[in-house]
């Protein structure tokens, strides 16, 4: 494991600008590998934009932008209520990042998920979950440098098999 300092980041709720700067950057095949295979349109991050200001007001968390020490967007990290009705941690609060493929492989999701982690325990949430397709080992690796522990299996529907991590935020210690 590396000991080296993870990098700055900043998060901040999405703007309506950001819509267009996530399509950018999620718009590649690598990226979208396990997010349906293939980018997105632009209306899909135009909702999803407006859905995680929706939450930030109700809840005090959202899938927040994520910049880089420059101040470009990379991505997004944060929270939000499980979005799926019918398979799933229903009910659970969920954590999650997606970053542009050159962003990977620096601390960026690491160091971003852990600043999720204290803004979800202050705004009074006591457990999270992460839903993490069960090829993709680069998230896996996330969820344990965060103390995460896969709880259940489940099958998405698109018959994708996908770890459900879990994490009591009363019992962590963030470094």
């Amino acid at each position: 494991m590396s000991s080296r300092p993870l990098p700055v980041i900043q998060l901040r709720v999405p703007t309506d600008e950001d819509a267009l700067a996530w399509h950018r950057v999620f718009d590649d095949p690598e990226v979208m590998e396990f997010h349906g295979g293939r980018p997105a349109e632009l209306s899909v991050y135009e909702e999803l934009t407006a859905r995680q200001r929706k939450h930030d007001a109700e809840h005090g968390f959202c899938l927040w932008t994520m910049l880089d020490e420059d101040g470009e967007v990379i991505g997004f990290t944060g929270a939000q209520p499980w979005p799926h009705e019918t398979f799933g941690p229903v009910g659970e609060i969920e954590i999650g990042w997606r970053l542009a493929r050159s962003a990977w492989g620096r601390g960026y999701a690491t160091a971003a998920a852990r600043t999720t982690l204290e803004r979800v325990r202050t705004a009074g949430v006591e457990r999270v979950v992460a839903m993490v397709n069960s090829r993709n080992e680069r998230s896996i690796a996330v969820t344990r440098r965060l103390g995460m522990e896969h709880a259940q299996t489940f099958v998405t529907a698109s018959q994708q098999e996908a770890y459900c991590f879990r994490l009591e935020l009363g019992a962590i210690s963030l470094p």
